[in-house]
């Protein structure tokens, strides 16, 4: 069972739904009941989602002591923590509790205080790290705007942010100064590219030719086929005679 890939939800039930398989799942033993299956248990007849339930009820009976003292990494639990929890768990009474561990019973009461601020620490922890890794999330899956004078707008042009870091450091040797390694075939990575190097150029500003070389060479040794493609791809426009270039 890998506890980082379940929900506390799935951690609590002691399952977890694959949509994959279309299957419920025991996390201790990965048994599968598959949906729209009718699965016959002793004289009885269970469909997917009461069979799981059945089977972590019987044959994982002892699931959330499993979960205790279980070798995860995770569990920073004490051993007396870990006692503390399983005999609340089993009803036992303060008084029985403090009897069986011979400590007070307002030891016993103080300890179900602490675990309800630390269980409230973590609630607020979760909320606020999900919102953080939500977001994040939602960054990476960010498709980059269309630059405005695009041409032949396709699909080429559904890049997602997550794409876009990814290519960038794949084909640039470094960010600043801007140094490309090589100028690829496919066309997504051409157009990154070529909105990364159109960055390095000044809006309102007309390059002669050499000044645009100049700039341009300082980015990558064929600076005639970065030139070109700018102009092909809507980044920048010139004259008919080629004395002056632009950002469109």
């Amino acid at each position: 069972m890998e506890i980082e890939t379940l929900t506390i939800e799935e951690l609590k039930k002691g399952y977890r739904y694959d949509a994959h398989a279309d299957s419920y799942i025991c996390n201790t033993c990965q048994m599968a009941y598959e949906v729209g299956k009718i699965y016959q248990i002793e004289e009885d007849l269970f469909e997917a989602a009461r069979a799981i339930k059945h089977h972590i009820e019987t044959a994982h009976s002892t699931y959330v002591r499993d979960l205790l003292y279980g070798k995860s990494k995770y569990n920073m639990l004490t051993d007396n923590q870990k006692e503390l929890l399983s005999m609340m768990y089993s009803d036992s009474s303060d008084k029985d509790i403090a009897r069986t561990l011979t400590i007070a019973p307002s030891t016993v009461r103080h300890h179900r205080f602490m675990f309800r601020e630390k269980a409230k620490q973590a609630k607020l922890y979760l909320a606020i790290y999900e919102l953080v890794d939500e977001k994040r999330l939602a960054a990476d899956k960010a498709i980059v705007p269309v630059h405005e004078n695009a041409t032949m707008v396709d699909d080429r042009y559904i890049i997602t942010e997550e794409e876009r870091m990814n290519i960038l450091h794949a084909e640039f040797e470094r960010m600043s100064p801007l140094k490309l390694k090589r100028f690829p075939g496919k066309e997504k990575r051409k157009l990154v590219i070529l909105t990364k190097i159109a960055q390095q150029l000044e809006h309102g500003k007309n390059y002669s030719e050499k000044e645009l070389n100049q700039v341009l060479s300082e980015i990558f040794d064929d600076y005639v086929m970065i030139r070109r493609y700018l102009i092909e791809y809507g980044f920048m426009d010139r004259t008919d005679d080629g004395k002056a270039y632009w950002l469109k």
